[in-house]
């Protein structure tokens, strides 16, 4: 019999995958994981923002980065401005790092919402792929007759079950992003 399992759990990876992805989208307002994909020269070696201090958001509008060692202060400023991504410009007081987030234009609310859509597809060519892995499987089971023509219409539908299932997770999702972007 023919395990969908596998792929399921492949499925929700996808999605899970997604959903780190959207959380790097900018909204109007600040949150902590915006500065998730900051890399910082540190100690000989480039490590994520969040592994060298602490990050917070204490207004709506700003992140404060206390580092845990304050000679990292400069680089950790450098690396944030220096993601282009970002659009930050962080000021530093020798004792933490202060991000202050920009209101975002109409026009660059409809460019991330865009942004955020090609996301949306690429999890959809991810899903479609994993779809394909697994009907290629079944195909190849069948063929040397490990399963029946009724089985294997059966694995298809559940499947495709399982398909429209992940998409309706990713299309939540991204509705859900697209609001609190678009929302002021």
């Amino acid at each position: 019999m023919f395990n969908t399992t596998p792929y399921e759990q492949r499925f929700q990876s996808t999605v899970a995958h997604f959903e780190e992805e959207l959380k790097k989208v900018r909204t109007g307002r600040a949150h902590p994981s915006m500065l998730d994909s900051v890399l910082v020269e540190a100690y000989g070696q480039r490590m994520p923002l969040n592994q060298l201090a602490n990050i917070t958001a204490p207004e709506a509008q700003i992140l404060t980065v206390t580092p845990f060692d304050p000679s990292n202060i400069q680089v950790i400023a450098a690396a944030i401005r220096a993601d282009q991504s970002l659009g930050l410009n962080p000021s530093d007081d020798g004792r933490l790092v202060r991000v202050p987030i920009p209101a975002l234009t109409e026009e660059r609310r409809h460019q991330l919402v865009k942004q955020t859509s090609e996301k949306v597809e690429d999890a959809r060519i991810a899903l479609r792929t994993i779809r394909q892995d697994a009907l290629k499987e079944a195909k190849r089971m069948k063929d040397a007759k490990e399963l029946s023509e009724d089985d294997m219409k059966r694995v298809e539908k559940q499947i495709d079950d399982i398909m429209s299932t992940t998409n309706a997770q990713i299309e939540d999702a991204f509705k859900a992003k697209e609001k609190d972007i678009l929302t002021l």
